[in-house]
């Protein structure tokens, strides 16, 4: 192999690695990193949640709205290139989590984000906010089951394994 082949091959490889994201500390936040294209990749969210025969009910157009509304506010600084959300629920993961706490409805629906920074605009994010296990064991199970089931989403729409 030439070097040429081989710095090729390099730079392939590197653009298709995904690894966690976030600053240590934000327990809150589970976000994964991409150097794919920004519309690939949401639209590969999108085939990772219809594959579990799950329902998008919105998606928002988070980037475009914040663009929108800060030139309106008289504040243009930006912030993202591109930024949306799907949002979406899963009847049985979520019957089981409200029948083992009612309060646990907080946790539905479920919403995954993908953006790039305006900075670095090659670099796509991809997470979900971390629900939090809480209350009884039936309950901090079933919840831990709705992580696993955006864990899961990301990592198919990235191809992580």
């Amino acid at each position: 192999m030439t070097r040429i082949m081989v710095f090729a091959l390099s730079l392939s490889l590197l653009a298709c690695t995904t690894v966690p994201a976030g600053p240590a500390g934000m327990d809150h936040l589970k976000l994964y990193t991409t150097m794919r294209d920004f519309d690939t990749v949401k639209e590969d969210v999108e085939i990772a949640i219809t594959n579990r025969g799950l329902v998008i009910d919105h998606t928002s157009h988070i980037g475009a709205m914040l663009e929108r509304t800060g030139r309106d506010l008289g504040t243009a600084k930006p912030i993202y290139g591109n930024a949306g959300s799907m949002q979406f629920c899963s009847a049985t993961v979520s019957r089981r989590t409200m029948e083992a706490d009612p309060g646990n409805i907080v946790f539905c629906p479920y919403i995954i984000v993908y953006y790039t920074l305006h900075h670095d605009p090659k670099t796509v994010y991809v997470g979900y906010r971390r629900p939090v296990p809480a209350g009884s064991e039936a309950s901090r199970a079933s919840i831990r089951e709705i992580e696993n089931l955006l864990d899961g989403i990301v990592k198919e729409a990235l191809n992580i394994k």
